[in-house]
């Protein structure tokens, strides 16, 4: 296994190469730059702009500014955001926290509920439970998250029972240290029901296709057949093989947590990675797009070959080649 994991370590050398150098000339291709918007203040002077072109390297051709950008992250450093005029490491730092225990909040809400959930219709199939749960499965799975976003915030609004948006509430700074941690997690329900919901109706799908498609396979006909109960046969049996494909998804999961809740957090005004990467891109601040570009991919490859290890474990079945 060490010989496997120190060869997929290697591959993820060139992989990153590609998707960096890809991603950088795909963002140089947008029409502009960030200083464009700052070309049309009449109060900011060319000399301004040109220093500032200079400073960041922009008047330089993409290669220049590509290979200069991957020297800095060779020597540990994203660079500066041209936005805020903070170095990259730093403001993601800030906002991290925020945005992974929202993701890990909302991942651990859909998958508690939706693989139990997934396991009942499987059992009672095309009962009215199932009918019911897979209506509400194919429409929470068709509703985008935004404008689920949208309508919790309009509940919120209407009702006064959470709080409308925000991270935390304004007088933060005076509350005690358990008090902030009950604003917060008031602060974290809408978002956390809106990411949860449309991540458990697919999940619930999934559980449900797998477990149907297994307890017809000849193994599970020939438990059947030596007098095993149903219950026994898709926990002890079934379940297993089900479960295979979830922790597959749950390396995926980890690439998420960055970029995953970007349009929830922009609606719902949270300060986490996800809004401040679109942000990022609508200003074409093109440093801090790279940094948290990078990171993604990182947790996203790392967050596979964890996967694959988990799988072999799981099942003896799949070998380490």
């Amino acid at each position: 296994m060490g010989r496997y994991i120190l060869k997929r370590l290697i591959h993820m050398i060139p992989l990153l190469l590609g998707i960096t150098f890809l991603s950088f000339i795909i963002i140089s291709m947008a029409p502009g730059d960030y200083l464009s918007t700052l070309k049309m203040n009449p109060q900011i002077s060319k000399e301004t702009i040109s220093r500032l072109a200079s400073e960041f390297g922009l008047d330089q051709p993409v290669y220049i500014q590509y290979f200069k950008w991957l020297w800095q992250v060779l020597h540990l450093n994203l660079g500066e955001s041209i936005a805020y005029r903070v170095g990259v490491i730093d403001l993601i730092g800030s906002r991290a926290l925020n945005t992974i225990i929202l993701s890990a909040a909302s991942i651990l809400f859909a998958w508690s509920l939706a693989i139990p959930i997934g396991i009942a219709v499987a059992y009672w199939q095309n009962s009215i439970l199932d009918r019911i749960l897979s209506f509400l499965a194919f429409f929470g799975m068709a509703i985008p998250n935004f404008f689920l976003a949208f309508l919790f915030l309009y509940f919120a609004l209407k009702t006064g029972w959470f709080p409308v948006g925000g991270t935390f509430s304004y007088d933060y700074d005076t509350l005690t240290a358990w008090e902030k941690i009950m604003d917060r997690a008031r602060h974290l329900i809408l978002p956390l029901i809106v990411l949860g919901t449309s991540g458990m109706a697919g999940l619930m799908r999934l559980m449900r296709g797998n477990i149907l498609e297994i307890k017809n396979s000849d193994y599970a006909r020939t438990a059947r057949a030596k007098g095993l109960s149903e219950v026994v046969i898709i926990f002890k049996h079934v379940l297993r093989n089900a479960i295979n494909p979830f922790i597959t998804l749950a390396g995926y999961e980890l690439g998420a947590l960055i970029g995953g809740a970007a349009l929830v957090e922009a609606v719902l005004n949270l300060q986490g990675l996800g809004s401040m990467m679109l942000q990022a891109v609508l200003s074409q601040d093109i440093y801090l797009i790279m940094g948290s570009l990078l990171i993604g991919a990182i947790l996203l490859i790392v967050g596979n070959l964890l996967a694959d290890i988990a799988l072999t474990l799981v099942d003896p079945r799949i070998k380490m080649e």
